[in-house]
């Protein structure tokens, strides 16, 4: 229907969103993703080389992806179809191939984009399986979700998945250079606001020109913004964070890793970022705990408690005071001594526990309360620790089939470097005392 209205000359003037009027006319016109489309990267040599296969694009909003697989059908004169897995069904898929087999008789090859292909369940996937396999059509995926947690098996073995950047700065701002060449005047922006202009784009190409086009709508004649009043006209574009997504899952691994590592100010600052975007300050509270028990364990036993005051200080104050309590941990938690020793010692004695199945414990560890649990030997021969010397009998206390275990090192780092030395002071005990 709109090549008709094209055709008779209709809707010509319609206004065209500025993002649609800059779109690339070719693959070297794309910014910010040079190890792509550059002269080294990799669409460039498949083109070269007339090798092209199924694609996943994977990558954040506004960075490409449809527009690349629009010039790959372009460069290689195959048919571009397009479909999105949002609005689509089985009968569209249907369709799809239908028409592409039937293009496939006259000569013609279909490359079909699908849009948020993530977003189609397992059945759909796999009945991309048959036309990429045969060849009716070389299969462009777009996803902004990870494709390994996302994307059948079967259909990634098919597909060479291509990795989408976020566009830098650098790429932002050609991108707003190539805007004012269209429209034929400059931002009317400070260099303050130009910067800030950058960030609230969020590595998002499409988002910068969107920006740029509320900004000339709302500035007067003469009018200059500076940062203030650049983000009242655009209210402040949010953060791309989706907490049920990646951008969720990629932020708190950051944290974990950023406190792991004794990083407090990269701690601080994705804390900062993910309670930006909205993050439930509890859910935070929750996997700062988390960190206290997994990364630090008895190397500060303190860090347990300082976490959970912290978590209760929340509750108290609310947001957004709490919220300090929550930074104080976070800070505490980074630069504490680490330890996952306990972590380990858990994990091994699980393993332990569930190949050993029903092991019985030995006798001397055992209650008798009755006169034929003595008579087989219940409680024969237990040591009363405290009336031991050194208050320390050494008995062993594992089952007798599978005999002692060693699960816990501590570290010598912080507090279990104190652990250490009893651990060690009670071997030696249990040594002299010839205890197994």
């Amino acid at each position: 229907m709109a090549d008709l209205f094209e055709a008779a000359g209709l809707g010509s003037d319609v206004p065209r969103p500025l993002a649609d009027r800059l779109r690339p006319a070719k693959l070297s016109e794309v910014v910010g993703q040079d190890h792509l489309v550059g002269p080294d990267g990799v669409l460039t040599r498949m083109l070269e080389t007339r090798s092209l296969g199924s694609l996943i694009l994977w990558g954040p909003p506004g960075t490409g992806k449809t527009t690349v697989a629009r010039l790959l059908a372009s460069a290689t004169d195959l048919h571009f179809e397009q479909i999105s897995a949002i609005f689509s069904g089985v009968a569209d898929l249907k369709k799809v191939f239908e028409q592409a087999r039937a293009r496939r008789l006259v000569g013609k090859a279909t490359l079909l984009f699908v849009d948020e292909i993530h977003r189609f369940n397992r059945a759909q996937q796999d009945s991309f399986l048959p036309v990429m396999e045969d060849g009716t059509v070389t299969l462009v995926g777009a996803t902004t979700e990870n494709p390994s947690f996302e994307l059948n098996a079967a259909l990634l073995s098919r597909a060479r998945v291509l990795v989408f950047k976020s566009l830098d700065a650098d790429a932002i701002a050609r991108l707003l250079t190539r805007a004012e060449e269209v429209e034929g005047k400059a931002l009317p922006l400070t260099e303050d606001a130009r910067f800030a202009l950058l960030n609230m784009a969020d590595g998002d190409g499409r988002a910068s020109l969107t920006l740029a086009e509320e900004v000339w709508r709302a500035a007067r004649p003469g009018e200059v913004f500076d940062v203030a009043a650049l983000a009242d006209v655009v209210q402040r574009r949010a953060p791309i964070y989706d907490k049920s997504e990646d951008g969720h899952y990629n932020l708190i691994s950051a944290l974990h890793k950023a406190v792991r590592g004794s990083d407090p100010d990269a701690a601080l600052y994705y804390f900062a970022r993910m309670l930006d975007a909205g993050e439930a300050p509890l859910f935070l509270a929750r996997r700062i705990v988390r960190m206290a028990v997994e990364d630090i364990g008895n190397a500060d036993p303190q860090a347990l408690v300082v976490c959970n005051a912290a978590k209760d200080a929340f509750d108290f104050l609310g947001s957004p005071e709490g919220e300090l309590a929550l930074a104080q941990a976070v800070v505490y938690v980074a630069t504490a001594p680490k330890s996952n020793a306990v972590y380990k010692a858990f994990s091994a004695a699980k393993r332990a526990a569930k190949e050993g199945g029903s092991l019985m414990p030995p006798k001397h560890i055992l209650n008798a309360p009755t006169k034929l649990m003595k008579g087989e030997g219940y409680g024969a021969g237990y040591r009363y620790d405290h009336d031991q010397p050194d208050a320390f009998s050494g008995q062993n206390y594992f089952p007798e089939a599978l005999g002692r275990q060693s699960f816990y090192h501590p570290v010598e780092r912080g507090f279990e470097r104190e652990i250490r030395k009893r651990m060690d002071y009670w071997a030696r005990l249990r040594a002299e005392r010839g205890e197994p």
